[in-house]
């Protein structure tokens, strides 16, 4: 038998391992295109299942140790049930008829018909003009309270004989704040992605490249819904809209701006006249660690966020980050795939036919094209460029002493119309403004006169109740005569005189507002008597909750949080710079350029909201939200400017790798901050006040960075002051200037 020729072997071997390559060239892209498609497919219907584990209950969100948190889990004990109270008022023209009033009678018991309303409809309460009654209605806390509401207005609608009626209170708001979050799946979505594809298309001019990396973001994005899906529902975060809608931005943008530095590595390649699988490892190896270093900053900005007392910005942390995280996996695994599958033709009709990374080598002589001009002009007027963008910023940045973070009233938190707030006003024209959402102290049965006899002098309250089984309303008007307790059963006449319901030695006290639960002057009054009897009975004996209790707790929280995680995430971010540059000086200019622009960009935002939209003020969270997203993606941009410039000063020296790495980033950086600004505007469609300020914040704030940290503070800078902004590594001590 003849044997083969070693010749004849290494020919086969050569030919095997071609065959291997080619399948391998194609086979792993295939596969993850596959992994990615298959997680799409389970994710994308989780979409329309977020309300599912989701929650826009405020009281979920505070520390367990707030005084608010602590009395919501104690009126169970009391009531028998844990409720949420809608306020149900109705106005006539003129004083309400026996007939008006008989149908009121009738819509209270309906009431009690729907399902997720709990506990006892209370009759109709007609005001002292006799032309307006309010019905209180407690909503089961665990119910859909945005059905609920609806089928109560729905209810109340039937009414004639020109009564009108509107569904306010705590249980109206939120329906009202669950409306306006529930374009969220697919008006925010359409929106963003509409702007991203529109902004692609001008900056490529390609019609199949927009849609690559919009599938990148899109995948991203499903996958980690899903993910987040099923940890809420293991109740490990808090969901609500508010996170929500913020995740899905940050995804989309995030994303795309990651797999838009993968496409200019890629382009690049292409243009060099590499072949796709040679320019997919080299687009990688040129992506990989700027991406990382970018990713892995946000994520850390956001984590910071686990120092929140606040459960909602506890979530958001870990929440977004597992967006970030899927974000960069897709542009590093699920991008490279599909343009190692299409090649050039993913550019078409534009496609790379030469080195797009061949830089001016001379920045002194004429130069063409934007970028390179630019470079020109910071080399020629370094100085006075970053001293003129320093003083502009700074100038902006006084407006910030205009921004009133110190919280907004709950009826103020939705944008347009609002039913909850208009019944709002109409209860104020007749009733204690305060009506239907009182301030709850639970206190020790011992001292049930004292707490009464302190809320009756306070002149915030028109009246105090005691909670009590013996009266068929289920509370006692409670006063203080010569002295001793005085229960006056509500309703109808008891048949035994009414006495306080105690659990484990406590009584629970009602005490009706004049002013509007969700006022400033009801805020002060909670502040005034939590600290009134903390005096007279001793710290902790009482606690003081209800709805103003919980929106004084949650901004206090909020300015808390704010004052502490600030520092933390500017520390955080400081060291990573510093580990990615190798370098001091470079990272704290970095993060001092980022801390100006965003002072510059909540000033400007501070004048706006106050001059030009007239918003009534913002939660003490905004600036909290506004500096982790501003920081952290601006830092991002930063990171792709001086990761590429650190490349280029090692071969070119560092004044020439400034503007060579200036020039290399110029569009693609232009590029990912119009997308990622545009995204954030996104958020302006939801009528929501918190995420329209946020969508303002973070989109001015990231123009900002791209068309003046970025183009021009920065690069000045660091080229006015040479190799020493590499201090004190080795780049500093061997470089060229």
């Amino acid at each position: 038998m003849d044997a083969a020729s070693p010749t004849s072997r290494r020919s086969d071997r050569r030919q095997t391992d071609r065959a291997t390559t080619r399948w391998l060239r194609f086979g792993i892209p295939l596969v993850l295109v596959a992994v990615w498609l298959a997680g799409g497919a389970i994710g994308g219907p989780y979409f329309g299942k977020v309300d599912e584990v989701s929650t826009n209950d405020q009281a979920s969100y505070l520390p367990q140790s707030a005084p608010s948190t602590k009395v919501n889990a104690l009126l169970p004990d009391f009531l028998g049930s844990d409720s949420i109270p809608a306020v149900v008022v109705a106005q006539a023209p003129s004083a309400l008829t026996d007939t008006q009033k008989a149908d009121l009678t009738s819509l209270a018991d309906r009431f009690g018909a729907v399902s997720g309303v709990t506990g006892t409809v209370s009759p109709p309460i007609i005001s002292d003009d006799g032309r307006a009654a309010q019905i209180i209605v407690p909503v089961s806390s665990s119910a859909s309270v945005g059905d609920v509401v609806g089928e109560l207005r729905a209810a109340a609608s039937d009414l004639s004989d020109g009564v009108q009626v509107w569904v306010t209170g705590p249980a109206g708001f939120t329906a009202d704040l669950v409306k306006g979050f529930l374009g969220i799946d697919g008006l925010l979505l359409g929106v963003a992605l509409l702007a991203v594809f529109v902004i692609l298309v001008i900056v490529y001019r390609s019609p199949l490249l927009p849609v690559l990396v919009l599938l990148t973001s899109m995948f991203a994005l499903c996958v980690a819904l899903l993910t987040v899906w099923w940890l809420a529902k293991a109740g490990i975060f808090v969901l609500n809209g508010q996170v929500q809608g913020i995740l899905f931005i940050l995804v989309i943008g995030a994303a795309t701006d990651y797999a838009l530095l993968y496409t200019a590595r890629f382009r690049e390649a292409i243009g060099e006249r590499m072949p796709r699988w040679a320019a997919t490892r080299a687009a990688w190896r040129g992506a990989f660690e700027p991406i990382l270093a970018s990713g892995g900053t946000v994520i850390a900005g956001l984590l910071c966020l686990l120092l929140s007392d606040l459960a909602t910005n506890r979530a958001l942390g870990p929440i977004a980050a597992i967006g970030i995280v899927f974000a960069m996996l897709s542009a590093l695994t699920f991008l490279p795939s599909l343009l190692a599958l299409f090649g050039r033709a993913a550019f078409w009709p534009f496609v790379p036919r030469h080195p797009l990374g061949a830089l001016p080598d001379d920045f002194t002589a004429p130069v063409r094209g934007f970028w390179p001009r630019q470079a020109r002009f910071i080399a020629r007027r370094a100085r006075p460029i970053w001293i003129i963008a320093t003083i502009v910023l700074l100038a902006a940045g006084v407006g910030v002493t205009q921004l009133r973070a110190q919280g907004v009233p709950s009826s103020d938190l939705v944008l347009g119309a609002s039913e909850a707030r208009d019944g709002q006003a109409v209860l104020g024209d007749h009733f204690p403004a305060g009506s239907g959402s009182p301030v709850t102290i639970v206190a020790p049965q011992s001292d049930l006169t004292a707490v009464v006899s302190r809320l009756a002098a306070e002149p915030g309250i028109s009246s105090v109740a005691v909670v009590s089984a013996d009266s068929p309303s289920g509370q006692a008007t409670a006063t203080v005569q010569g002295g001793q307790l005085v229960l006056v059963s509500q309703g109808p006449p008891a048949a035994t005189a009414p006495a306080p319901t105690v659990r484990d030695g406590d009584v629970l006290v009602y005490a009706t507002l004049t002013d509007a639960a969700d006022s400033t002057a009801a805020e002060n009054v909670v502040r005034t008597i939590r600290a009134d009897l903390d005096t007279q009975l001793g710290a902790g004996t009482s606690l003081v909750g209800g709805t103003t209790a919980l929106d004084v707790d949650a901004n206090d929280t909020a300015i808390h949080d704010r004052t502490e995680i600030i520092p933390v995430i500017l520390g955080v971010i400081l060291l990573i710079l510093m580990l990615l540059l190798r370098s001091i000086l470079a990272p704290v200019l970095l993060v001092l350029s980022v801390v100006v622009s965003f002072a510059a960009a909540l000033g400007v935002s501070a004048l706006v909201f106050d001059g030009v939209l007239g918003f009534p003020g913002a939660d003490p969270s905004v600036p909290l939200y506004g500096f982790v997203f501003l920081v952290a993606l601006g830092v991002d941009y930063n990171i792709f400017l001086m990761s590429r410039v650190r490349e280029e000063s090692v071969r070119h020296g560092t004044r020439r790798g400034i503007l060579r790495g200036f020039v290399a980033t110029g569009g693609v950086i232009t590029s990912a901050g119009l997308v990622l600004a545009a995204t954030f505007a996104a958020l302006g469609v939801i009528p929501i006040l918190f995420l329209a300020q946020i969508a303002f914040i973070v989109a001015f704030g990231v123009l900002l960075d791209t068309f003046v940290v970025r183009s021009l503070l920065v690069p000045a800078l660091a080229y006015d002051l040479g190799k020493v902004i590499w201090w004190p590594s080795a780049l500093w001590r061997r470089g060229a200037p």
